[in-house]
């Protein structure tokens, strides 16, 4: 890698076996949550409020079983391709948190916890008839031991992280529907990984985990089957390497 980062414009399988084996420090992703189909049939305002509403971008409309093919396909190949004692982290519907972690535990990967992301500033959507939606989970493992990198420096860290949604300022470059904030990546890399650490998004989106990579001295690869996604991830990565030249 000449440069702090190395992106594949196909899909993870693929990119995946052009990777050399026991190479990745930290995986950390946000794959489909499979709700396509399941929010298409909700009582929802979102796709009124958001012009780039997920559930009707096409990529998330998979069955059940086909998407559950899909992820242990993915986490037999990860298998491959982490190190021993290196972390994962996984976003994940909680309604599909248990699949998760079936399908991890049996490719070796040792379930640690699952935790809760909390939105400060939720889209408002449907305030009129329930609970606004806060939170997304995130599930972590280590492969093959009980304990990996855990950079606390003594100090006691709880499974519930608080962020804003993703600033403006982060989607100059283009709008992913379920882009995460990047102050949120850096604190999971920062505790999950050491510098010049290899950290690996198999669904990298708009690039936001090798943003935080590069910004936090660690390399990154990534892959993305979606092309728009793709070449802005590039852009974005390119962006930062300029930053921190």
């Amino acid at each position: 890698m000449n440069k702090p980062y190395l992106v594949f414009n196909e899909d993870c399988i693929k990119a995946m076996s052009r990777m050399d084996s026991d190479s990745v420090d930290l995986i950390l992703t946000d794959p489909p949550y499979n709700l396509g189909k399941f929010m298409k049939e909700r009582a929802t305002n979102l796709k009124q409020m958001r012009d780039n509403f997920f559930g009707a971008a096409g990529w998330d409309d998979l069955d059940f079983n086909e998407w559950e093919v899909s992820m242990d396909n993915f986490f037999s190949e990860a298998s491959r391709v982490i190190k021993n004692g290196g972390s994962v982290i996984v976003f994940m519907s909680i309604i599909k948190v248990e699949t998760i972690i079936k399908l991890a535990t049996k490719h070796g990967f040792y379930y640690k916890t699952t935790g809760i992301w909390h939105k400060l500033n939720p889209m408002p959507r449907n305030m009129n008839l329930h609970f606004i939606n806060s939170t997304e989970a995130w599930i972590y493992f280590v492969y093959k031991k009980h304990t990996g990198v855990f950079n606390n420096n003594g100090k006691a860290v709880h499974d519930f992280f608080e962020t804003s949604v993703t600033p403006a300022g982060e989607r100059s470059f283009g709008k992913h529907p379920t882009q995460k904030p990047v102050a949120l990546l850096e604190k999971m890399i920062e505790l999950l990984s050491n510098p010049s650490d290899i950290v690996f998004d198999p669904f990298m989106g708009s690039g936001s985990t090798g943003v935080a990579a590069v910004k936090m001295g660690r390399k990154f690869i990534g892959s993305e089957i979606n092309e728009e996604y793709y070449n802005i991830s590039k852009s974005r990565l390119e962006s930062v390497v300029c930053e921190t030249l």
